[in-house]
């Protein structure tokens, strides 16, 4: 694609890598056909190939409008595209590039600048823990909207105590700790049952993922650069061998801080040390399986379980089939649904509160298939690896959504 950059972004870091980027795309459209948004809405500005040359006209100097960010604000960075893309390009860094730009050029009315300064100061501040408690003790007096994002309280059980000679750091998390502590927990008490340590370092808080897509980037590098410092003094002495994410989400985030930081000279270094470092937990299973298999003992029967494989995994770290291949070689039965497997779950971050009825949309359609495309059987349960799609999809259904290392846990307990 040709492009022509206006003056003012010739000289700025991300208006030149938006050019490379744009230069890759060949206007062959292969992206339409698995862009949620398009195929929801069947509009041109709701794809990809669409939302590109949008972000082009104002790179050569076209005036964005309130249109122009709705159409940026609509898509899911589910990333998706990337994958069918036979150009590679690299959707998902362009996107961030173009919504700041449109940002900086289009104000927000007052209501969406509110909502967003809640959502980056609320999920990452002291008071979500005990707000999440009052939501809970009354929760049956929230509007349904809101009682939704509440999940019930959960007991995380003992984290292991054994001291192993492999150690790994585990991120955990914004608001993991507060509202879905067993997946943390059950993620040291599986490691442990292979011989791994879990430890988790005080001065690492959110993966910055938050704050750098709702387009506070800068607010989002200094979280990136606050949990590398809490990470590197173990990094640097090789204590630890990984450093891991069970929330693809946060996953992705880290695994690009190398990215993110690549023009920073007081961190460009370490954060592509910690880029290297980051494994999402399903990576480590293949290494895990021979320690764990024997202590299973027949108890990973549990029956047919849904796997909802997240966009964060399949699309932004590239991972797929992992967790179906490992967790059946121990005996459970994971089956991803037919034909709708890559399409996302309406979940995506903040994109379920700021985008309601897109994401609510997207959400059935997901239920829809994991529920009734399984060749005829019913699942007992809906299983999947990122936090914030179980809890966008427990919100649209009665089966329990589970995380699959919380279901290994609890195998491993009974056997």
């Amino acid at each position: 694609m040709q492009t022509q950059l206006a003056h003012e972004y010739r000289s700025r870091p991300e208006g030149l890598e938006a050019e490379a980027i744009l230069r890759k795309c060949v206007h062959c459209g292969f992206c339409t056909a698995t862009c949620p948004t398009y195929q929801l809405l069947g509009d041109e500005r709701d794809g990809p190939r669409g939302r590109i040359y949008l972000i082009k006209q104002v790179l050569e100097g076209g005036t964005p409008t309130h249109s122009t960010q709705q159409h940026l604000d609509r898509c899911l960075t589910c990333r998706n595209c990337e994958t069918t893309c036979p150009s590679g390009v690299e959707y998902g860094h362009l996107v961030d590039i173009g919504r700041k730009i449109v940002e900086e050029k289009v104000p927000r009315p007052l209501g969406q600048r509110l909502q967003r300064w809640a959502l980056r100061t609320g999920m990452n501040s002291g008071l979500f823990a005990p707000a999440l408690k009052l939501g809970q003790a009354v929760h049956g007096l929230l509007p349904r909207a809101l009682a939704d994002k509440v999940p019930a309280p959960q007991e995380a059980g003992a984290w292991p105590a054994r001291e192993h000679g492999r150690k790994v750091l585990l991120l955990a998390g914004c608001v993991q700790p507060a509202m879905m502590p067993r997946i943390n927990h059950a993620t040291a008490r599986v490691l442990d049952a292979a011989g791994i340590q879990t430890l988790v370092a005080p001065g690492a808080g959110c993966c910055g993922a938050i704050r750098f897509h709702l387009n506070d980037q800068e607010g989002g590098k200094a979280q990136m650069r606050a949990n590398i410092d809490a990470w590197w003094p173990q990094v640097e002495q090789a204590q630890v061998e990984a450093i891991v994410m069970n929330a693809s989400g946060c996953g992705v985030t880290v695994k690009e801080y190398a990215h993110v930081l690549v023009n920073d000279p007081a961190y460009a270094h370490k954060a592509a040390r910690i880029s290297a470092m980051t494994r999402d937990l399903s990576e480590l299973l293949p290494d895990m399986l021979p320690a764990l298999a024997p202590k299973l003992r027949g108890q990973a029967d549990l029956g047919l379980l849904a796997y909802h494989l997240p966009c964060t995994l399949q699309h932004g770290q590239k991972l797929r089939g992992g967790v179906e291949t490992q967790m059946a070689a121990l005996g459970f039965k994971l089956r991803t649904a037919a034909g709708e497997a890559h399409l996302c779950c309406g979940s995506a971050g903040t994109y379920s509160v700021l985008q309601p009825e897109l994401s609510t949309r997207l959400r059935e359609r997901k239920l829809k298939a994991l529920t009734q495309d399984l060749g005829g059987e019913q699942p007992a349960a809906i299983v999947s690896a990122n936090m914030g799609c179980m809890l966008h999809l427990q919100a649209g259904t009665g089966l329990p959504v589970r995380h699959w290392i919380e279901l290994l846990d609890e195998a491993l307990s009974q056997a």
